[in-house]
C-alpha cells in the first residue's frame, strides 16, 4: 500500500485544494519587450536602407539581425499572451512551456543568421565592393544608441525569464553588430581598406554564437526534462535516505517546469516507528531548503518496498 502527498511553496495542506501549477506571467517583462520591439523594427528599416546605400555588409548583416530580432521579440510577445492562459484539465501545468519554445526559436534563428553572415562575408572577401564609410558610420552610431537603450530596458526585467533572456541576447547581438559597424566605418575612413567590413562582420557573428548556442542548449535541457544544473539526483536520494525518519529513498526525478521553477517526484519508506503521514511534508521541506525545489510529489511506500526488484 502506498500513499502520495504533495507540497507546493511550503504549503502544508497536502490535499488538492489550491494546488495550482500555473505561474504568473510577468506583465513588466511583456511591456519591456513590446517597447523594444517598436524601436527595433523601426531601426531595422533605416539600417537596411543605409546598408544598401553605403554598400556595407556590416550594416546589411546587422539589419538582417535586427529583422530577426524584431521577429523574435514578436514571438516572445505571442508566447507571453499564450502563457497567460490558465491551466485546464488537459494542460494542468498551463502554457508556460510556450515561452521555452520561443526561447529555443530565438536561439536557433540567431545561429542561422550567423551562418548567413559568415557566407556573405566570405563572398565579400573574395570579391571586395566599395563601401561609403560616412553614411555607414552615421547609421551605425544611431543603431548603437537604439541597442543600448533596448538592452538597458530588457536587462532591468525579471532575469530568470528565459523568454526575456532570449530577447535580451538578440539585442546584445545587435549592439555588438553596431560596434563592429562603427569600427569598420572608422577603419575604412582612415585606411581605405574595405575588407574591414566583412572581417568585422565575421567577428561580430562569432561573438553572437556563444550566447545563441547557450540559449538553445538551456531550452533543450528544459524541454527534455533534464535534471536542473547543480542538482545531483543520486546525491539527493542518498541525503534523504540518511535522515533518521526515512529508511529508503529512490526513484527521484527532477526537472525544470519553466524558468526557475523546479518540480520533483520521489519514493520513500518510513523508518521504524515513524508515522508515514509525516514524511511528505518532511521531504518536501528538505528539498525546498536544500535544492530550492518548488513542487514535490512524495510517494510513501511500505518498509522494504524499494528493495524489491518487482516494485522498481
Amino acid at each position: 500500500m502506498t500513499a502520495a502527498a504533495h507540497d507546493h511553496d511550503g504549503d502544508k495542506d497536502h490535499g488538492h485544494d489550491g494546488h495550482d501549477h500555473a505561474q504568473a506571467v510577468t506583465a513588466d517583462n511583456e511591456r519591456r519587450i513590446r517597447f523594444v520591439l517598436i524601436f527595433t523594427a523601426a531601426y531595422a528599416a533605416i539600417q537596411a536602407v543605409g546598408g544598401w546605400m553605403s554598400g556595407s555588409l556590416a550594416l546589411i548583416a546587422d539589419s538582417g539581425h535586427m529583422v530577426s530580432d524584431a521577429a523574435a521579440l514578436l514571438l516572445a510577445l505571442i508566447a507571453y499572451r499564450v502563457a497567460r492562459r490558465p491551466a485546464d484539465g488537459t494542460r494542468t501545468y498551463g502554457y508556460h512551456r510556450v515561452r521555452v519554445l520561443a526561447a529555443l526559436a530565438n536561439g536557433a534563428s540567431l545561429l542561422l543568421l550567423v551562418a548567413w553572415i559568415a557566407w556573405e562575408a566570405v563572398n565579400r572577401i573574395n570579391q571586395p565592393v566599395e563601401v561609403l564609410a560616412g553614411p555607414m558610420l552615421i547609421v551605425a552610431v544611431i543603431g548603437l544608441i537604439v541597442n543600448l537603450v533596448g538592452a538597458w530596458i530588457l536587462s532591468r526585467g525579471r532575469k530568470a525569464d528565459g523568454n526575456l533572456r532570449g530577447a535580451l541576447l538578440h539585442v546584445i547581438g545587435d549592439l555588438l553588430g553596431s560596434v563592429g559597424a562603427i569600427a569598420a566605418a572608422i577603419g575604412i575612413m582612415l585606411t581605405g581598406w574595405t575588407l574591414l567590413d566583412p572581417l568585422l562582420s565575421v567577428l561580430v557573428a562569432l561573438l553572437v554564437v556563444r550566447s545563441a548556442w547557450s540559449l538553445v542548449k538551456e531550452s533543450l535541457r528544459v524541454l527534455l526534462q533534464a535534471v536542473p544544473r547543480g542538482l545531483d539526483a543520486r546525491r539527493a536520494e542518498a541525503d534523504l535516505a540518511a535522515l533518521a525518519e526515512i529508511d529508503e529513498a529512490g526513484h527521484f526525478h527532477a526537472w525544470t517546469l519553466t524558468d526557475d521553477t523546479v518540480v520533483a517526484t520521489i519514493h520513500v519508506t518510513p523508518g521504524p516507528g515513524v508515522d508515514p503521514l509525516l514524511l511528505p511534508g518532511l521531504v518536501a521541506d528538505w528539498l525546498k531548503v536544500h535544492h530550492a525545489i518548488d513542487h514535490v510529489t512524495v510517494q510513501v511506500d511500505p518498509p522494504g518496498a524499494l528493495r524489491r526488484p518487482e516494485l522498481i
